[in-house]
């Protein structure tokens, strides 16, 4: 069968980490991840890639809230909307915001304003291997290699977004940036290599939540640093909400705790200088439907009255950021 994507700059860029004697893992990982017949839109997807536009690359910015690809060759509106028609098909676009030769993919998510609440406060990425769980797109791995990381690795079990980071990919195959159809449970045991490991927006999906905070500190080097971002709930360190059903219309929310709660849990597992950097209740702004991401977004998971609380009746959602070392 042929191969949905091809791994092969990922095993090349591996074998200069010391993760190079675990490749073989890494292949198991992969191996047949991505099922055809549970995807009947991977021609589709497959053809977006296809059909980019074969333009020199003038100039790259992975450092501006926008990640940037630039051209010297000046579009024309026809040409500006074939390929915007093109790349719609791998809507919705999530997590961004991009910029594709002066095409504004305008993402549900303001991506890059947790961005900036994450990186006055993380250790500088200059030089470090660093893992991001849940990615998406892979946005914040390309805004990790403009800080300056040696060796970035998203990971997300969804081929959809795996294709969207391989439109930007298709034009920096050169750069350590590497978006694997993965989840953390999939990582090899006992990985022990990253400097930085973030989880941001996966922890509340996960049915065991302590186990997810394992693989987190298992793919850590000793002294490595967990940035971890997820919902919480406003309490002490007794307070664990846990839905009797949906929350903002997502079926699979597990646990909510309070920042305190989290705190300990983290304890609890081993972790130290734990320290909550950042509270911030998710707006309307920074979470919208947009004309690359049409269906439903959080305004319509609020209660029209009260946007503090979801159309549950549960509290509106809060996000926090959390990091510890091991």
């Amino acid at each position: 069968m042929q191969p949905m994507f091809d791994y092969s700059s990922f095993y090349r860029d591996l074998q200069n980490t010391s993760m190079s004697d675990q490749t073989e893992e890494w292949r198991l990982a992969l191996e047949g991840r991505v099922d055809p017949k549970l995807h009947g839109d991977l021609p589709q997807w497959q053809s977006v890639i296809a059909n980019l536009p074969d333009f020199p690359l003038n100039s790259v910015d992975l450092s501006a809230d926008q990640v940037t690809l630039s051209t010297s060759i000046s579009l024309d509106p026809q040409q500006k909307e074939s390929i915007t028609n093109n790349l719609m098909g791998l809507h919705p676009w999530r997590k961004g915001p991009f910029n594709f030769f002066g095409i504004n993919i305008d993402t549900e998510w303001r991506s890059d304003w947790k961005w900036d609440r994450v990186k006055e406060h993380i250790s500088d990425l200059t030089h470090r291997r660093v893992l991001d769980v849940g990615c998406g797109s892979g946005y914040h791995c390309w805004r990790m290699r403009g800080e300056g990381a040696k060796f970035v690795v998203g990971i997300d079990p969804m081929p959809k977004f795996v294709f969207q980071f391989n439109v930007f990919k298709h034009y920096l195959a050169s750069e350590p940036v590497h978006v694997l159809p993965l989840k953390s449970e999939d990582l090899p045991v006992k990985l022990e290599s990253f400097d930085t490991v973030f989880s941001m927006g996966v922890l509340y999906h996960r049915r065991s939540p302590m186990d997810h905070l394992e693989e987190l500190k298992n793919a850590l080097r000793p002294g490595g640093e967990l940035v971890l971002e997820t919902l919480v709930v406003d309490g002490d360190e007794n307070t664990v909400l846990m839905p009797q059903g949906r929350y903002a219309q997502m079926r699979n929310v597990w646990f909510l705790p309070s920042a305190p709660a989290l705190e300990i849990w983290l304890q609890r597992m081993g972790f130290k200088n734990i320290k909550t950097i950042d509270i911030t209740q998710t707006s309307e702004d920074e979470q919208r439907p947009t004309d690359w991401m049409t269906f439903q977004s959080l305004a319509h998971f609020l209660d029209p009255k009260d946007s503090n609380l979801t159309i549950e009746g549960l509290p509106a959602p809060k996000r926090a950021i959390i990091m510890a070392t091991k």
